[in-house]
């Protein structure tokens, strides 16, 4: 028996060790709803947190001042998936009985995410137009001369607004005179982008996900995308899309907030980020395969009452420029 064997068994052999992954492989959790659907102290959850964490069963990252966790039972090794698949099944068939502790879990999950701030879905699907006057407020519109600044370039022929919301970048692209296609998930956003660029001929509206677009590989030459990555729980998934579709002159082009501690966002507005440093788009950035080729904060706008923001340009790792 390997020793890596013997610590994963070690560690899911504890019920409520296997209790967390289980409940965190579904949702990615703060340390304090945890506790919660577990019916147990804050400091024991953090206890078998730790432990979980050292052997990569969980994963964590800070949002301002909270810790928030989630299993990524699709990275786990080779040894780690096989013991997690006889546990999960093994849970599974027990909570089929709804007296059993794993249906029990499964309710108070339910009820702790009911409980929650919106998240970005809801906030999107609820704001619709309303969308720009928010931004408006909390970022100020200078960003939009460095943003237009660091897309310009006759070589781009088809551009992609991923996140497009509801289109206030689509004009501008397309003046560009490239063919423009604006990708969003939520329909209440694309109704207001469709009424935005009724007169533009080269601007196409398409709805899905950012993990999973639309679009053909190395179809595109440039990939914006403003004020979205920090309501995106899965960014590695993302950046994987964005190095698939961009061609291999491409670049793709980001504008969002620098890192900060206001956790009043992720409580209020749903995001899943407390900004972005330059080492975590470097982190994201080579886990797909792209190179961060420049990271610039903006001046700071003093209408704006929200964090300060930067704007970074993402090219193929194998570039050299």
């Amino acid at each position: 028996m390997t020793n890596e064997l013997f610590d994963n068994l070690q560690l899911l052999g504890e019920p409520i060790r296997s209790r967390m992954v289980r409940l965190l492989a579904r949702e990615e959790m703060a340390v304090g709803e945890l506790a919660r659907v577990l019916q147990v102290s804050q400091p024991t959850v953090s206890r078998h947190l730790k432990q979980l964490i050292r052997l990569r069963f969980v994963s964590s990252r800070k949002v301002g001042t909270a810790t928030w966790v989630h299993a990524p039972v699709q990275r786990y090794s080779p040894a780690q998936t096989s013991l997690w698949q006889i546990v999960h099944t093994q849970m599974e068939a027990e909570a089929i009985d709804p007296a059993s502790i794993h249906a029990a879990d499964l309710q108070r999950l339910a009820s702790v995410i009911a409980l929650r701030a919106p998240d970005s879905e809801t906030l999107f699907a609820r704001l619709g137009g309303r969308w720009d006057a928010l931004r408006i407020e909390h970022f100020g519109e200078r960003w939009t001369v460095p943003l237009a600044l660091a897309c310009i370039d006759g070589r781009d022929r088809h551009i992609a607004d991923l996140g497009c919301g509801t289109g206030h970048l689509l004009a501008s692209l397309a003046a560009t005179g490239a063919r423009v296609t604006g990708i969003d998930r939520e329909a209440a956003m694309l109704e207001v982008a469709r009424e935005r660029t009724a007169t533009l001929q080269s601007v196409t509206l398409l709805r899905g996900n950012l993990d999973a677009l639309p679009l053909e590989d190395q179809s595109v030459d440039l990939a914006v995308t403003a004020f979205v990555l920090h309501h995106i729980r899965d960014l590695p998934s993302v950046f994987s899309e964005v190095q698939r579709v961009l061609a291999s002159h491409g670049r793709a082009i980001l504008l969002d907030m620098t890192a900060h501690d206001r956790t009043d966002f992720h409580r209020t507005m749903g995001h899943v980020h407390a900004g972005f440093s330059r080492n975590d788009l470097d982190r994201l950035a080579a886990g797909a395969r792209l190179q961060l080729q420049s990271f610039r904060p903006l001046p700071a706008d003093p209408n704006a009452r929200g964090p300060g923001l930067f704007v970074a340009v993402l090219t193929h790792a194998s570039r050299k420029d």
